[in-house]
């Protein structure tokens, strides 16, 4: 079965980036493709170096929602209860469809690229800068730090992102493509002062930004809540997940989400809304899969928010590992597939954190 793509491109009234696709549990989960060996050993010194480097940093503030561990007296929802046994069952179904839940890495994730700071800069077009904040975010792609090797995400999405320590800054893209005339892009998003972001798109990212800004139907970066290679690698992920649910709550929305494509009914999960296992749960006597105890303890302390809608399945996201070697990812499956995994999660545990709806930007934390 083809993986299903979700090519919305309402933003507003005109185009919203968002609908990360869904891969299909029967479409492979090891890495596709042929790499030529100096490509394979140029991907592998590459993926050690990110690694490295990756240690001791941070994307958004210390105190953002996807970096601040939850007090284990969060107040939760009066609608918890409820939503919780309406995801659970939709786990149930899925597992029985063979669709997922699934951990995205190619179609609905990004490639992260973290650069130096002597990274030759370069244009990108923004194709639809006619819409609300074009023109300035126009300016902010009007010179990237892209390295030359740098390749979207396959998919209808393409989404990309490059990080700049150096710079403190970030970008990220949404249907992205290397012409003969150089880069285009038909969406996005930038943040400067990353370290003190809050880990949204609003007036704060960047002079002249809007809420409507982003990669993703809520305005929450897609690389926001996103497994990283170099976090598997070293065995924790120590921030929120970003989750996608097959249909979100129309109409409404939650902080820290500050808009929405949702369609699906009232009793839905809305874009926005943060989950977290129960502080109670003994995670170690799950005995659960190495990955799945990860996910699950990163759940536990800092939470999952939702970010999109998939109009499929239910999804977390790790890296696009197009540019390393095959199989650098997917080796932290332990040749189970993500749905075998995530079947091991103790989704009936998890809570919805108190809620606060809004219908239009800005949406804040009450």
């Amino acid at each position: 079965m083809i993986p299903l793509t979700v090519a919305t491109m309402l933003l507003t009234a005109a185009l919203r980036p968002g609908g990360a696709e869904q891969q299909h549990v029967a479409t492979g989960w090891q890495a596709t493709g042929t790499v030529s060996k100096p490509a394979w050993r140029f991907g592998e010194r590459r993926s050690t170096e990110l690694n490295r480097s990756a240690r001791g940093t941070r994307l958004f503030a210390r105190g953002s929602f996807w970096n601040r561990r939850l007090a284990p007296a969060a107040r939760l929802d009066p609608s918890s209860a409820a939503l919780v046994y309406a995801l659970a069952a939709e786990v149930q179904r899925e597992l029985t469809a063979g669709i997922g839940p699934w951990i995205a890495t190619g179609d609905g994730s990004t490639p992260l690229y973290r650069v130096g700071r002597r990274q030759a800069r370069v244009p990108v077009r923004l194709e639809r800068r006619h819409l609300h904040g074009g023109e300035a975010l126009q300016r902010a792609f009007a010179s990237v730090p892209i390295p030359r090797d740098a390749q979207p995400a396959a998919g209808a999405d393409r989404h990309m992102t490059v990080w700049q320590p150096s710079k403190d800054s970030l970008w990220e893209f949404f249907g992205a493509s290397r012409d003969p005339d150089g880069w285009h892009t038909l969406w996005g998003g930038a943040i400067r002062r990353v370290s003190k972001s809050r880990g949204y798109y609003g007036r704060r990212a960047w002079p002249g930004a809007t809420s409507n800004w982003g990669a993703t139907a809520s305005s929450l970066p897609v690389i926001g809540g996103t497994m990283l290679l170099a976090e598997l690698n070293a065995g924790r992920i120590g921030h929120a997940l970003a989750i996608n649910v097959p249909a979100a709550r129309g109409g409404v929305f939650t902080w820290p989400a500050q808009r929405t494509d949702g369609t699906g009914p009232a009793t839905a999960l809305p874009e926005g809304a943060r989950l977290r296992l129960d502080p109670g749960l003994k995670i170690a006597k799950l005995r659960l899969p190495k990955l799945t105890r990860m996910i699950a303890v990163a759940a536990q302390r800092y939470g999952m928010v939702v970010r999109d809608q998939t109009r499929h399945a239910i999804s977390l996201f790790g890296e696009d590992p197009s540019r390393f070697p095959p199989g650098v990812f997917s080796k932290h499956y332990r040749g189970k597939t993500p749905a075998q995994l995530l079947a091991r999660f103790p989704w009936n545990r998890l809570q919805v954190l108190e809620m606060h709806l809004c219908s239009r930007p800005p949406c804040r934390r009450h």
